[in-house]
């Protein structure tokens, strides 16, 4: 048995991460604060940006734009319950796209429980 979330913790959340934290440092964050803004080291943040952690996944367009934004309000401290929501919304984006179905049918093609939604 492998649920949809489990793909969420090891492909999508560091995809996310890895995408904020490059964002974040293109606005010109130091990567000492935007760790902090992540609650990361700056371990993390150096692997995300080298792509050692969280490789590229292209997402829906629009949940692309969701996380440009949440980047954005991150780099101008955003109140981390507000960062929680709106990571947590694009989560929700990802799943109601059909995007997580298809990575989840991909690793248990018998599996039908994204389509009992």
């Amino acid at each position: 048995m492998r649920p949809p979330c489990e793909i969420v913790v090891q492909k999508v959340l560091p995809a996310i991460r890895a995408e904020l934290a490059r964002i974040m440092l293109e606005s010109g964050l130091p990567q000492q604060e935007v760790a902090s803004r992540l609650c990361l080291s700056k371990a993390a943040i150096s692997q995300y940006v080298s792509a050692k952690r969280g490789r590229y996944m292209p997402f829906p367009p629009d949940t692309e734009e969701k996380i440009k934004e949440l980047a954005k309000s991150l780099a101008e401290d955003l109140e981390v319950n507000d960062a929680v929501s709106s990571l947590c919304a694009v989560c929700r984006d990802i799943q109601s796209s059909g995007w997580l179905c298809k990575e989840h049918m991909q690793k248990n093609n018998q599996c039908t429980y994204c389509l009992k939604r």
